[in-house]
Order: C-alpha cells, then structure tokens, then sequence
C-alpha cells in the first residue's frame, strides 16, 4: 500500500539546484534513509515533503488519513513554555486529554493541597479507553527521561530539548514518521531504546542520519542524492556501500566507452560541412548527447586531511586529585591520569554526568574546584565543541580561513594557502566567495572543523564532532585521526565512530566517578551486558550436576582475560626466541663477568617464562 508519492520535485537554493524532478514511493512498513553530501538538499527535501518548505516543482502526495510527523533537525521551542506544552500540541481529544492527566498527577504528588479532582478526568478516559493509550505516551516518555512535565524548556540543555522534540514526534503513534538526525545531543542508551523501537515498530519511516549502525539496523532501503539526482538502494547501509560501488563502477564504464567514441564523432562533425541542414540531424543530435556523457566524468570531489600536527615532547598533560562539582551535584571526584603518546580515548556516560565540564577543564576553559593540571611545553591544543561556532553570515568562507592564517603546513612539511586548503575541505573557489550564512548546516560545521585542524594541534578533543557531518567526510576524518600522532579525546554518541578510532574509555558512572575502561565501545557494551552469575543454590536444592551441565555451567574468559590471552600469544614465544639468543651467547662468551651476567638474565627470562606459560595454560582452560 503506497503511503508516499514524490514525483518531479524540483528545489534550488539561491544559484545552486539541490534536486531535480526527482521521483520515488515508500509504501506501508519501508523504512528509507537519505544520504549525500553536506549541502547536497537532504533536509530541504525532508521539508518539502513534510509541507515546511515549498518545492519550485513536482507534487508530493500522502495516503489520506495518515498520521504524519515529524522531528527536524534544529527543533525551536518558546523558552517559557512547559515540556508538556511543547510535547502535546497536537490538536486530538485523546492526547489532551492524557496530558491533563499527567499534569493532574504531578500536581497531586508535588502539590495535593492544591491538587485537581481526578475522578471527572478518570471518566473521560473510561470512555475513550485511553488507557493503553497512556501507558504507552508514559513509557515512551520515561524511556526518553522526561518525568517533570512542568519544567520549561529555556531550562533544558540540547539533549533534553532534543528528547522533548523525538516525544513531540512521537506521542502521535505516527503512520509515517519524518526524522532529520534524529540521533545528534541523543546519549548513547537513548540511542538504543530509539533504534530499537523504531526497528520494530509497524510504521514508515523516512530519515537523514549520519549514525552507520543505526542505518544498518534500522532501514530497509537507501535513497541517495547525487549531483541533483535520486538513486535507489533496497537494503540497508552496507547493502548501499556494495550497490553503490558497482553503480560507479559501471558509470566509469559508461564515461570511458563514451570518451572513445567521442573521437571518432568529433572527427566526423569536424569534416562535415558546417551547414545544419547538410549534416544528419539524429547523429548530430546523438554526438551532443555522447558529449554530455563523456563530460560527466566520475570527478566526484573527494576530501582531503594532510595537515601537519605539531610534534609532541615526553610530558604532554597530567591530571592530579582534580575534582569539580555544581552545586550540590558532584561531576568530578578525585581524578587522576596522565596522558601517553598516542593516547586515543572515548568518554561516554548519560547527559549531564559531566563530560564536556570534563573536557573545559582539559583545554583550560574553567579551572577546576580542586586539583592540578600540568601541561607538557610543547603540547598544543585543538578543541572541536559540540557547539556549532557562530561565525558572521557576511563574511566570505576564504575570509573566515584567513582570520587564523594565510598559509598552512602539510604533513609532507610543504605549505598551501588558504585557497587551496578550502577546496580539499570541499569547498571549490565558486563557494569561497560565498557569504557564510548560505552555507548549510553540514557545510558549517566543517569550516568550523577545518578552523580546528588548520591550527596543527597534538592534542585533539573533539566534543560530538560527528553531528551535521555527513557520511563522507566522517570516512575521511576517521582516516585521517587513525593516523593522528597526537593525544586524541572524543564525546561522541556515534558508536561506529567511537569504535573505530578508541582503544580505552572513560565512563563517567555519575555522582563524580569515572571509570579507566581498556576497550571501545561495543568492547564496553559487551563487558557490562555480561549475565550476572547466579547465587549459590542452598543445601537442599544442590543436585548431581551431569558433566555437560558443569560444562555449561563454568566461566567463561571475561574481555581483560581475553585481552590478556592474547598477549601472552604474542610475549611467550618472544621469550622463547630471548632464552635460545642467551643460551647461544653462553656457549660463546670466554669472559668471566659477561657469563656470570648472563647466566643472571637467563635465570630471569625463565622465571618470567615460567610464570606466564602458567597463567596461559589457566586461561586456556577456561576458554
């Protein structure tokens, strides 16, 4: 049953055409993802179809009777309006009136002195049988952790704001639900609950999202924009990247086919008299087409990151007894690390534990209450907020590069200019001399991520760095901070992002406590998702336990034992090869000091040897 029809949409913005006469479908039950490029018109063409926006062109249809909503990637609210303001503003009995209910509620647990009757609320919902109906806005509510429906919403952080704007999105139980990075200022337990949900719920879904495992999880097919065009991918993401792969493959084919014979044709339309009506019309006509093609070419801009970090001396940032609290709410308690080399760490935990105080704290924006922090001379710097930097609208993009240098060091030691470093960030020298304030959302956050990287910092703190960028340019910076030299910390809630640039964590647990964790994130998610062993059974239950129950039933290898496994795979041979080179040297060295200080080390590597053959073959049995 098709629920969406989109056809020959049509949208320019200023000069530049986002898409043109694209059509497509989604019937009952699909759920699509769009994805492209910054600027390239995903949430234009979100708000085109949800009616926000008006096309220059094309027709877009829904099902009559649809219950459609939608979350937008900037939601604004009335600072002095309530939560409950802003989630029920739907205009439908049932929902009121479950919001006087909820509100009735709150009323008679904070205030019963002045508490409203209840039993003429109760009624109305007997006879609407908005019981269920309820429960489930109060369960989706508390999955998103908003209890008190009468704060205001100038009083919210940008998650919470953002968990109000999904609830507004969803108390509807919406037909077809529109979502625009409905992910970003999510902590990363919401961001499950919302995968989940929306994984399995019977509604259709059309979003834009940055986040790969929640693509790969929830759709089921993939709509690109390209160069103004609409391509379809059934399948979820990774499904795309293969598709996609053999698309451009056969797209070359095509281009380079079409360049050969190009030759021949321009030949021939060279020879010809230059009369039009001398010449076949049809192969005249066929020569501009086959020049269209030939000219396409397969030059899609690619991005490029080579800037040089600065190098990196012995002490680079050491952290003593630092703690920090606000209020009454401890955020920090007693912290104490020292960075290393190479140091790639993760910081996760709910909002509002702490995390980017923590980081303000690293680059020296707030002083902390207690505590000492001694930075390295030679250590430099680059902070990436989550806030999107406010830069003027009337200044050029070049003009923005400009403010913080003209030229810029690569990591081969050569420089390049301004200019030139803006057109490998993907923005050609057309859109240099744009005004910032036509850039998009996407394309803001990556002239503030170049700003940050331009510096050549060493010590890296991104803070959410992966909101408004599109896919493309997180594969590009993620291959670039694989190869960072310096100190890297990163706040993200994009698990695949986490997952591939981290090797240890720090949880922030709350009430001040932060875990030093060795692993990822999914790394993380496995170790707490663990079972808990199940307590001793007393005398009376104990039974014979069969050999396959015991077997069933023994411990397996937790993540630091299997760590630990493998390194004693790697060290125990090392080892080997060390006591065979000494004993070698024995049966050759004539001198009596050098013997005795051999004899020393071999008693020592065998030691060692000893000891860790003996925790290998305790975790070999355990595995």
């Amino acid at each position: 049953m098709n629920y969406l029809s989109v056809e020959g949409l049509t949208k320019s913005f200023d000069e530049k055409q986002l898409f043109n006469e694209i059509t497509f479908g989604l019937d009952q039950g699909q759920k699509a993802a769009l994805v492209g490029v910054n600027g390239c018109g995903k949430s234009t063409l979100l708000k085109v179809i949800a009616g926000i926006d008006a096309p220059d062109g094309g027709i877009v249809s829904f099902r009559k009777g649809l219950q459609v909503s939608i979350l937008q990637q900037h939601p604004e609210f009335n600072k002095e309006e309530k939560i409950s303001e802003a989630i029920f503003t739907h205009d439908q009995e049932e929902l009121n009136l479950i919001r006087d209910y909820e509100l009735a509620l709150l009323k008679t647990e904070t205030d019963p002195e002045n508490a409203p009757d209840l039993s003429s609320i109760i009624e109305k919902m007997d006879a609407l049988n908005a019981w269920e109906y309820e429960h489930q806005i109060k369960t989706l509510l508390g999955k998103l952790g908003l209890y008190n429906l009468e704060q205001k919403m100038g009083d919210l952080s940008g998650g919470q704001r953002k968990r109000v704007a999904l609830a507004q999105a969803l108390v509807t139980n919406p037909d077809f639900l529109i979502l625009d990075e409905p992910t970003n200022h999510l902590d990363l337990e919401v961001i499950e609950w919302l995968e989940n949900y929306l994984a399995t719920q019977n509604l259709t879904l059309l979003m834009v999202t940055h986040d790969r495992y929640f693509l790969d999880r929830v759709t089921n097919e993939i709509l690109e924009i390209e160069n103004g065009k609409l391509f379809r991918y059934k399948g979820n993401y990774s499904h795309f990247l293969e598709k996609k792969a053999e698309r451009q493959e056969m797209e070359a084919a095509t281009v380079s086919k079409a360049k050969n014979l190009l030759k021949t044709e321009l030949e021939w339309m060279r020879r010809q008299p230059k009369a039009r009506g001398t010449k076949a019309k049809y192969r005249i006509d066929a020569f501009h087409d086959l020049k269209e093609t030939a000219n396409k070419g397969t030059r899609a801009s690619q991005l490029e990151v080579n800037l040089k970090g600065e190098r990196q001396g012995k002490k680079i940032l050491e952290l003593e007894h630092i703690s920090q609290a606000f209020e009454d709410l401890k955020l920090i308690d007693d912290f104490n690390y020292v960075f290393k080399r190479k140091d790639r760490i993760g910081i996760i935990g709910p909002n509002g534990v702490g995390k980017s105080t923590f980081l303000n704290i690293l680059s020296q924006n707030i002083k902390p209450d207690a505590g000492k922090i001694d930075i390295g001379l030679t250590t430099k710097f680059g902070y990436y907020t989550q806030d999107e930097t406010i830069f003027d609208p009337n200044k050029k993009v070049l003009d923005i590069v400009k403010e913080v240098t003209e030229y810029i060091r690569l990591d081969n030691g050569s420089e390049i200019t301004a200019s030139q470093l803006l057109n490998q960030f993907l923005f050609p020298p057309k859109m240099q001399h744009n005004f910032v304030g036509k850039l998009s959302g996407g394309e803001k956050r990556r002239l503030q991520l170049l700003r940050v990287l331009m510096a050549n910092p060493n010590f890296l703190i991104l803070d959410e760095p992966t909101n408004d960028l599109d896919i493309m340019t997180l594969n590009v910076l993620e291959d670039y901070l694989q190869n960072f030299n310096g100190c890297l910390m990163i706040v993200s809630h994009d698990r695949y992002f986490m997952d591939r640039l981290v090797d240890h964590l720090f949880v922030f647990k709350g009430n001040g406590v932060i875990k030093d964790f060795p692993g990822n994130y999914s790394d993380y998610r496995n170790e707490v998702g663990l079972p808990v062993a199940e307590t001793e059974p007393s005398k009376s239950e104990k039974k014979e336990v069969t050999k396959k129950e015991a077997k069933s039933t023994e411990r397996k290898l937790n993540y630091n034992e299997q760590r630990e496994l493998k390194e004693l795979d790697n060290s125990i041979p090392k080892l080997e090869a060390r006591k065979k080179k000494l004993h070698d040297s024995l049966n050759t060295e004539t001198e009596y000091e050098k013997l005795q200080a051999l004899s020393e080390e071999i008693k020592e590597v065998e030691q060692e040897l000893e000891e860790k053959e003996m925790r290998w073959l305790e975790l070999s049995e355990l595995q």
